[in-house]
């Protein structure tokens, strides 16, 4: 949906509070930033690009990632909500490996992957969903290794 669509929504519509953006368009997002109504939350729904969208004004997001990792990934948020970026770069920059990891082979396969690697769930899933791939399931475990030490 366009940002001019969503705006006109959230202008028109008073029981619309809020859109989880999730196009990847940054050209986008800061135009439902600019433009957006009072009180109106605009969250990223883009686990990668959480960090530099709450920069340019998102409320928020909606997590994958968090599901695997909420200790660190909340804490980037914060940081990235009070303006310390720096200390938000830092653990964006650690968590994006396994981030992309996470998708590399769809959703909820990647995160199924992580929470058996961290011994919490049994990485089961129901056809069609299939689990990733042996290689990618080791280089899960291998990232969180990484982020947890």
């Amino acid at each position: 949906m366009k940002a001019e669509t969503t705006l006109r929504l959230a202008d028109d519509v008073k029981n619309i509070i809020a859109v989880k953006e999730a196009s990847g368009d940054f050209s986008q997002a800061m135009y439902l930033i600019k433009d957006k109504p009072k009180g109106f939350l605009v969250i990223s729904g883009e686990d990668a690009l959480t960090m530099p969208l709450i920069s340019v004004g998102f409320d928020g997001v909606i997590s994958v990632v968090a599901n695997a990792v909420p200790k660190e990934f909340s804490q980037m948020v914060q940081y990235a909500l009070a303006h310390k970026i720096e200390d938000a770069q830092k653990i964006h920059y650690k968590l994006l490996e396994f981030t992309d990891h996470m998708f590399i082979e769809g959703n909820p396969s990647g995160v199924k992957a992580a929470l058996s690697n961290l011994g919490i769930i049994d990485n089961n899933l129901r056809l069609p969903l299939v689990p990733v791939s042996e290689k990618t399931y080791l280089k899960i475990g291998e990232l969180i290794k990484k982020i947890k030490s």
